[in-house]
């Protein structure tokens, strides 16, 4: 009999997983998944799945399956057993929605894979997250659902788009943004803040991005429980990684600027910053164009702190510890900073953001 589990989807809203698997012998021989948003919906493929299944043409035509990949890609989100994180979701999704979705496992090629990343139009190293994810696929769907589909298509491809340019490693932005550019900025979301109390806070959210070097979407899933404020640390869940993310939860070390940003912030839920990262991203491009400042992204504040950090003699290894890498060699590029000092020592926005408590003078 078919087993139906309810799961708490990312938004607070149930769906339904069915699961039918079939035994000889005590073991299992097939087994599907399907997840619906109704429980009755749910019940009712079961039912009528275990009916087709029950007969003998039934199951020898599942076990002798040959799905097309966007089947493939179906039944890996539904079997992974965790959530997928949004940018691998979306490609996925995309490559469903292809020619390439369409294409049989038994008849996969890498000619297949090569004919679609021609198609798409993006950066090499984003074709390098598409490769990364539908390999992710492709190399579960003949070991775990007996699939005849040859596994090494996608790395094959891999080596065919190196050598065409297609596909190659994303180049480090080198953009560091003025003191000048900052305070502009500043006064801008201050004067937004101002008119608007309701808006997000972007001077502390992106004076935090300069100070803790996080990406906006884990500063905005930072939660009070996971703040160590006497070990000025906090746990990071979901950290990106080139393996894996979903589940990474990594304590980082926080700078004591940071530490003082966090500890501003009202607590009046569970999280630090509870805004949306796109919120917070279109909020600084906005006030970017509006102030034509060339050239300026949020995420190279991120890399402002780190070689903030360098400049006023941290090792390679403190900056990891902030930063969360666990390979050093992301960071090389740091090893080369001049030692100069702290620019931001007198930047009067900290003071702003987080200001001090006043001290109390003693009576005479």
């Amino acid at each position: 009999m078919a087993a139906i589990t309810p799961r708490t989807n990312r938004d607070g809203s149930t769906s339904y997983k069915a699961q039918i698997r079939i035994r000889k012998g005590g073991k299992v021989i097939h087994q599907e998944t399907r997840t619906f948003e109704r429980k009755q919906a749910a019940q009712a493929w079961a039912k009528k799945r275990e009916g087709e299944l029950a007969h003998a043409d039934g199951l020898k035509a599942a076990l002798q399956e040959n799905p097309p990949v966007k089947k493939m890609i179906e039944r890996y989100t539904e079997e992974l057993g965790k959530p997928l994180d949004r940018t691998k979701r979306m490609i996925l999704s995309q490559i469903s929605k292809s020619a390439l979705g369409e294409v049989k496992a038994a008849q996969l090629a890498s000619a297949d894979v090569v004919g679609y990343m021609r198609t798409v139009d993006v950066a090499p190293s984003t074709r390098g997250h598409y490769l990364a994810h539908l390999s992710s696929v492709i190399t579960l769907a003949r070991p775990a659902w007996g699939y005849p589909v040859d596994a090494s298509v996608v790395a094959d491809a891999r080596i065919a788009l190196t050598r065409m340019g297609l596909v190659g490693r994303s180049k480090h932005r080198e953009r560091r943004p003025t003191l000048e550019e900052l305070d502009r900025l500043m006064a801008e979301f201050g004067k937004v803040r101002e008119g608007t109390p309701e808006s997000i806070p972007m001077q502390a959210l992106s004076t935090f991005t300069i100070y803790s070097l996080r990406r906006i979407s884990e500063i905005c899933r930072l939660e009070w429980r996971d703040l160590d404020e006497e070990g000025c640390r906090v746990m990071v869940r979901d950290l990106k990684h080139p393996n894996t993310k979903i589940g990474n939860d990594t304590w980082v070390d926080l700078t004591p600027e940071a530490l003082r940003i966090a500890q501003a912030q009202p607590r009046s839920g569970d999280r630090i910053f509870p805004y949306r990262a796109l919120t917070a991203s279109t909020a600084f491009t906005n006030a970017v164009q509006l102030l034509e400042i060339d050239d300026l992204h949020l995420n190279d504040l991120r890399h402002e702190g780190a070689s903030r950090l360098s400049e006023i003699g941290w090792t390679i290894q403190r900056v990891a510890a902030v930063s969360g890498h666990r390979s050093w060699n992301t960071l090389k590029r740091y090893t080369h900073v001049r030692k100069v000092g702290d620019k931001y020592e007198n930047w009067k926005w900290l003071d702003v953001i987080a200001p001090l408590p006043a001290q109390t003078v003693p009576a005479s």
